[in-house]
């Protein structure tokens, strides 16, 4: 059992549910929020973490990008704690579960009546699916092209956050994209991180993420980009909203933190220096959702 424990990276998880959790408070700041929707929102996106954790140790397993030039911890496949055979196999269950689960929740959300926005929720789900194994699985694994980045802007920020939020709200409102595309920003910033880290092995093993494009110097001034947008996004939503109100710039304190971790991420020179910076990123995403959140409903 702790082999599989260790296959999920549970390290991971925070940053799948920080869009859901801000959706949550956004549409309790509608005065629509409900539990089970946001219990099932918050399972089946931690279905989809660990299928896609999945999946990519088993693509990059067998491809032998992870071998002894990886600085991060040592995936499954490529310890030999789990067959590729057992992790296809986990892999096969693991995207049944996440699909039954976003089924429940659609239906219960929209209730039978409502069949076209059930229909486009279960595409979206079998995308995510797709999008979650086709990251590093087959010889177009789109992540081995630099496209990574694209599809967790889509999945982790615009359909986490907007999908998420019409879950409770049956409406949608244009300016819900910028708490959306902040938690995209930030989770491409965690992505950005671990590409960086993996810089000199992925440029060995032919994957040619933004950083091995960019080149490390380029790879940080584009992960700058990346942490401060977001803070002008979420100033724009505010004065959109809440023009004049303190609560819902409690996400500063997070963002301060964040802040500091650039000032830290300019000063590398050593690839292993970054894996520590993944989780603090992943944590303070979560925080921000967290803070944001709570400064919305006050």
């Amino acid at each position: 059992m702790n082999k599989w424990i260790k296959a999920a990276r549970l390290r991971t998880l925070p940053l799948s549910v920080a869009g859901i959790i801000l959706a949550g408070f956004l549409a309790a700041s509608y005065h629509k929020f409900d539990r089970l929707i946001f219990t099932l929102s918050i399972l089946t996106a931690v279905l989809f973490q660990i299928l896609s954790n999945f999946a990519n140790d088993y693509g990059d397993g067998i491809k032998g990008t992870d071998n002894d030039d990886r600085i991060g911890p040592k995936r499954a496949i490529q310890s030999g704690e789990i067959t590729p055979a057992q992790m296809k196999k986990a892999m096969l269950i693991t995207g049944c579960l996440s699909f039954l689960s976003a089924l429940v929740l659609v239906t219960y959300s929209f209730g039978l009546r409502r069949l076209p926005e059930i229909l486009l929720y279960l595409v979206l789900g079998i995308a995510a699916i797709v999008a979650a194994i086709k990251y590093t699985v087959g010889k177009n694994a789109y992540g081995y092209f630099g496209l990574g980045d694209l599809f967790v802007l889509i999945f982790f920020g615009l359909v986490s956050v907007m999908g998420g939020t019409y879950l409770y709200t049956k409406d949608l409102d244009w300016t819900w994209i910028f708490p959306a595309l902040s938690i995209g920003f930030l989770s491409m910033a965690v992505l950005n991180l671990n590409n960086m880290r993996d810089l000199n092995s992925d440029i060995k093993a032919g994957k040619h993420t933004i950083p091995v494009k960019l080149g490390l110097e380029n790879a940080k001034k584009y992960h700058i980009v990346l942490i401060v947008l977001p803070f002008f996004f979420t100033q724009a939503y505010i004065f959109h909203h809440y023009q004049g109100r303190f609560w819902p710039w409690l996400f500063l304190l997070p963002y301060l933190l964040l802040f500091r971790h650039l000032m830290h991420i300019i000063q590398i020179n050593n690839p292993k220096d970054f894996d520590p910076e993944l989780k603090k990123v992943a944590i303070l995403t979560l925080l921000y959702a967290i803070f944001l959140g709570i400064g919305l409903v006050i």
